[in-house]
């Protein structure tokens, strides 16, 4: 694969991620997206909970939107929110590579700190037959 293909498909992973990670950032959108694993719901439904104005949480739906995190659809009166988890997987799956980078290191540190305390032992294991 050509190297300027690679590096348009790492940023516009990049961009997927930032998107998904700055709108759950905010505790509101947070709590938004966990009302909507519930169900779908309406703005209306959504807003209920929050001291705060209906354009106001209709922003906040604007950034869960524009991130990917949500879907909105307009039935009769209504607009419908819906949860979309794709971009969740995508961040997901980020964060396990990281967290399988950090478990491996961690396991090498163990295995590094046992092999560095073994000839201390050892030492100790043989100058109480000594004495």
């Amino acid at each position: 694969m050509p190297i300027h293909i690679l590096n348009y498909m790492v940023k516009q992973m990049d961009d997927r991620l930032n998107a998904t990670f700055a709108a759950l950032a905010d505790p509101t959108r947070r709590a938004i997206m966990a009302r909507l694993t519930l169900g779908e719901a309406t703005v209306g439904e959504l807003a209920a909970p929050f001291e705060m104005s209906l354009p106001a949480i209709s922003k906040h739906l604007g950034v869960l939107e524009n991130a990917g995190l949500l879907r909105r659809e307009r039935r009769g009166r209504e607009r419908r929110c819906r949860l979309r988890a794709e971009p969740l997987k995508d961040a997901g799956d980020w964060i396990e590579q990281y967290r399988r980078f950090w478990d491996g290191a961690f396991d090498r540190l163990a295995d590094y700190l046992e092999r560095s305390a073994e000839p201390e032992r050892r030492g100790r294991d043989e100058g109480d037959k000594d004495g």
